[in-house]
Order: structure tokens, then C-alpha cells, then sequence
């Protein structure tokens, strides 16, 4: 982000509607966690909800396999990659809390495994894309007052735009998105699909993306006011809800 301070995030702050936006999401999700999920969740729950968030991912990655077919192992390639990743990435939290550049290398050499060079795997594609994601990098490491999914979807946005590595990049920002949403502690099982919130609203996705790397600070506020939205429809998309398919 462009802001130097203690809290480099801190302006997003004061920008109109986005502490209610994100404050009304959490809300909806810990309505969704709480009702539905302290009845004893299981690992087969969460293990679920990865594999719907894998598969929205790869969708949005450009993928053509339904649901079904990932379920049956008949997945494509951008497909079995997200699954792959995703089989991993609650394991990485520990190391996201305390060394983000190497999760976020982690993140790499599990989804292009088999795709690359071996010397490929986790390495940034250049200096500059190397340079900004140390800095992202920093901003995980720093006390900030800003709301935990406010950071995830930040941290979502920069590596979308930066597209640090030479592959998956997609499937990457928004793992590391579910990631910190579990670091942090708002969704520490992974029960609700970022992902498939993204999915069903993928135009307006898309657009705030091309705004947030284009647009400066109005791009900003605009892609964190959709996030919040997103993050809302996740919770909606939790195998917690029966009616969610």
C-alpha cells in the first residue's frame, strides 16, 4: 500500500462504509460459525470447505470442471492444482504468522508442482515482483488495528496485481486470502468459501480488481467495500448451511 506510518494500513480506516461493511460481515459469519458450527464440527467439514473453495478457484482460474468431477479426482489441471494447494494450506498458518515470505513461497512450489522447473518453485519472476513481495510480506508482520478480514482481502488484492510468480498466481491470492482468514482467527477451521463468494459475484470481482491496480485510493475503497460483500456470501457458501451446494 502507498501509506507510511506504525500502521500502514490504518488509512483504510476512514474510508466511508468500510469499518460497518466489514463489521457487518463478521457479524454474518460468526452468526453462521456459531449457529451452525459449535455443534462439533468435523475435519470432514473443513475438508469440504477447502475442496469448494479449491474448485470456485480454479473456476475463476479458468477452469471447466464442475464440482463433481473434482469430487471424483476428473479434475483438470488448474483444478487438481487449486485441490492440491489446498490440501496443504491450513498447515502454512503457523508459518504465516511468522515468516509470510516463505508461506507465501510455500504456496507456490505446492500449487505448480509438476508445472514448473524445480528451480522455478517459490522463486518470484522478477526483482520488482521480489522487492513487492517483501514489502506485503512486512505488512503481515506489523501490528495494525485494521480488522483481520480487511487485511486478507488486501493481502488478496496485492497479489493479484503484483502477480509475484511466474504461475498460479490466482489460486495463490486467494488461498493466502482463506489463509490469513485462519491465522487471525476468524474462521480458525476454514468452514466458510471466500472462493465461492468471489465466484457468484465474479463480474463485480473482476472489475474491483482492474480498479483496485488502476484506480488509486477510489479503486481501494471500491474493492474493499465488494470484499466485504464477498467475504458475506462466503459464509452463505459454508457446507455448515444445509442449503449450500
Amino acid at each position: 500500500m502507498r501509506r507510511v506510518s506504525d500502521d500502514p494500513l490504518s488509512w483504510l480506516l476512514q474510508l466511508e462504509g468500510v469499518p460497518s461493511a466489514f463489521a457487518a460481515a463478521r457479524d454474518g459469519i460468526d452468526a453462521v460459525l456459531r449457529d451452525r458450527g459449535l455443534r462439533r464440527t468435523s475435519p470432514e467439514t473443513t475438508a469440504e470447505s477447502l475442496l469448494r473453495g479449491a474448485h470456485a478457484s480454479a473456476v475463476l482460474e479458468g477452469s471447466g470442471s464442475t464440482l463433481a468431477q473434482v469430487r471424483e479426482g476428473e479434475a483438470d489441471a488448474v483444478a487438481a492444482d487449486a485441490v492440491r494447494l489446498s490440501t496443504e494450506l491450513l498447515g502454512l498458518a503457523p508459518l504465516l504468522g511468522r515468516a509470510p515470505l516463505q508461506a507465501f513461497a510455500r504456496l507456490h512450489a505446492v500449487a505448480a508442482a509438476g508445472t514448473l522447473p524445480a528451480e522455478e518453485l517459490g522463486r518470484p519472476r522478477s526483482a520488482d515482483a521480489a522487492t513487492r513481495l517483501r514489502d506485503l510480506a512486512g505488512l503481515l508482520t506489523r501490528p495494525t488495528a485494521v480488522p483481520a478480514m480487511m487485511v486478507a482481502a488486501v493481502v488478496h488484492a496485492e497479489l493479484m496485481i503484483v502477480a509475484p510468480f511466474p504461475s498460479h498466481n490466482g489460486v495463490i491470492a486467494r488461498a493466502a486470502e482463506r489463509l490469513v482468514l485462519v491465522q487471525r482467527g476468524v474462521d480458525e477451521k476454514s468452514l466458510t468459501v471466500p472462493e465461492a463468494g468471489h465466484l457468484a459475484l465474479r463480474a463485480q470481482y473482476e472489475s474491483n480488481l482492474r480498479g483496485f491496480r488502476e484506480g488509486g485510493d477510489a479503486g481501494v475503497h471500491s474493492w474493499l467495500l465488494y470484499a466485504a460483500e464477498a467475504f458475506a456470501a462466503g459464509a452463505e457458501a459454508s457446507p455448515l448451511r444445509r442449503d449450500a451446494v
